[in-house]
């Protein structure tokens, strides 16, 4: 030891050797026994091994947290790469090589890179499961009750997985942008149908949710189920409240119009209620004119409606005598006889006695007219059927007359024109039995379904068709026997066509009554009194007149 560790003057250094040495110097300076020498040396060496026992001690705690460190940082790392989900982007060692510092120094930029990825994903995942968070408290209409982010699953930082989120978020952005479309319909359908009204749409609107402002930006506005449920029945009411209160109008239009036409009210003073008027046979959805249906427009007409009435039952004989007309024109037109001076009286006695309503009166009267209308309709195919009868008539008497007439052959003015007539005549002549029985078997039917017999003029129909069918045959018979009388003298026949030419048959006079009725009041029915059937009694003066004429 004293050669090996002695003290190096070159270098001036102090090492072991050089303490021992002067130690021992020391020691033979005071005179130290042996035994005190190894007994301190010994003591030395005891010390020196503990300081490496320490040494070794702490070394080794150094290399067991390094180990730890790297084992760590291994975990970290193989954690990292799954939660992520993807290492092709990181240059991680594949193989463990070198001390266990070099180890640690390899890991630790790949170990870097991933925490810097991982805080990246981890604030995207966060902006998308926020806005997601978001979108679904709008939908579900708690959004104001969220507070903080929402926490982020860091065990699955995957792109597959980021996408499924991104997905869900873009599906949830549609269906918030189709709430906000059908949200915006709402609010213009209401703004529409208050401004038909003439409602607050501010109220209305806010009623709904406060949001639904015009003043509040469109990405603002609220998309939750309720809001949409509850701006529907809003639109639901208004529309309802529409189609009563266009009802309403409409009922008051035609209200307005009846009294007016009844009390022949001026132009200049309808025109006052033309944006009443002007809806009277409009559909709900035809009517968008601001302020169309307002509750003051529907009093301002109930208020002239109700001061219309009061005119009109100070009119009341005027107005009730028109309607007689009217009622009387109907009746007319369908050949119905009826007393009109007693209805009149009629009238007349219930307004003066004051036990009746007017508006009572003028309903019955009302009624009284539909029903005309409704028994003038039933009538209608009948008397058309009998019309042109009548005329087909009318045409056979025509005829009848033709071929009485000597002259009929001249090359007169006209006689063409006649001869045209007449071949027409001739045709239609031979249709009168198959109308007949027709207008038999309509007018039966007719009388089944209603159990009461059609007139005409005050005349049954089925009475005039079978006068009428009595005559026909008694006068083909009586053609039958003049007929055969001409195969026997010549002289004779002629002396026998003028006796009946001069004379009426008691057929013919018998006829005059009957057939001849419809048109004989024709003065007073509209149907003009110089039309006559064929079987009038009354032609046989005329044709005799024509003969001598002749």
């Amino acid at each position: 030891m004293a050669i090996t560790d002695a003290e190096n003057p070159l270098l001036g250094e102090t090492t072991c050797g050089s303490l021992l040495h002067k130690l021992q110097e020391i020691w033979d300076e005071v005179g130290e026994s042996d035994e005190e020498r190894d007994k301190m040396l010994l003591q030395i060496e005891q010390e020196c091994l503990d300081v490496y026992k320490r040494k070794v001690e702490l070394a080794a705690k150094s290399r067991a947290q390094l180990l730890q460190a790297l084992s760590d940082a291994k975990l970290e790392l193989s954690t990292l790469v799954s939660a992520l989900g993807d290492k092709s982007f990181v240059d991680i060692p594949e193989k463990a090589s070198g001390t266990i510092k070099e180890q640690l120094a390899a890991i630790a930029p790949a170990l870097e890179q991933l925490w810097k990825q991982k805080e990246e994903r981890v604030k995207e995942f966060s902006d998308v499961q926020s806005q997601i968070q978001k979108i679904c408290g709008e939908i579900a209409g708690n959004a104001s009750e969220q507070t903080g982010a929402p926490a982020v699953d860091e065990s699955d930082l995957s792109l597959k997985k980021l996408g499924e989120y991104q997905v869900k978020l873009q599906e949830l952005q549609k269906e918030k942008s189709d709430r906000l479309h059908k949200v915006l319909e709402f609010v213009s359908t209401v703004h529409d149908l208050c401004a038909v009204l003439g409602m607050d749409f501010f109220s209305t609107v806010t009623e709904v949710h406060p949001s639904l402002d015009d003043t509040t930006g469109v990405q603002s506005k609220s998309i939750s189920n309720d809001t949409l449920s509850r701006l529907a029945k809003t639109v639901s009411a208004l529309n309802d409240d529409k189609k009563q209160r266009l009802h309403k109008l409409q009922e008051l239009a035609t209200q307005l119009i009846d009294l007016w036409n009844l009390m022949d009210t001026r132009e200049e003073e309808r025109r006052l209620f033309n944006h009443v008027t002007c809806n009277i046979s409009a559909s709900v959805d035809e009517v968008t004119v601001s302020g169309a249906l307002a509750l003051d427009l529907i009093e301002q007409a109930e208020i002239e409606v109700e001061q219309l009435d009061q005119l009109k039952a100070s009119r009341m004989k005027e107005i009730a005598f028109k309607k007689q007309v009217e009622l009387e024109e109907i009746f007319s037109r369908v050949h119905i006889e009826i007393d009109p001076e007693a209805a009149r009286e009629k009238i007349m006695a219930l307004i003066d006695s004051g036990n009746v309503e007017p508006t009572e009166l003028l309903a019955d009267m009302d009624n009284q007219i539909a029903k005309a209308k409704e028994e003038a309709h039933s009538r209608k195919e009948i008397l058309d059927r009998v019309e042109k009868w009548m005329s087909t008539c009318e045409e056979e008497s025509w005829l009848e007359d033709y071929n009485r007439d000597e002259n009929r052959y001249n090359s007169s003015r006209g006689a063409h024109l006649n001869l045209k007539r007449a071949e027409k005549a001739r045709i239609l002549v031979n249709k009168i039995p198959g109308m007949v029985d027709t207008l038999v078997a309509k007018t039966r039917a007719w009388e089944e379904a209603r159990g009461i017999t059609f007139t005409y003029d005050g005349v049954p129909l089925l009475s005039m068709l079978d006068e009428y069918a009595m005559l026909r045959q008694e006068r083909e018979e009586e053609k039958r026997r003049l007929k055969d009388q001409k195969k026997f003298s010549e002289p004779q026949n002629t002396e026998q066509e003028a006796t009946i030419s001069s004379r009426p048959s008691p057929a013919r006079a018998s006829g005059t009554k009957k057939v001849a009725g419809p048109r004989a009041n024709g003065g007073s029915n509209g149907t003009p009194p110089s039309r006559r059937l064929s079987l009038n009694a009354s032609q046989n003066g005329s044709r005799s007149g024509s003969k001598d004429t002749a």
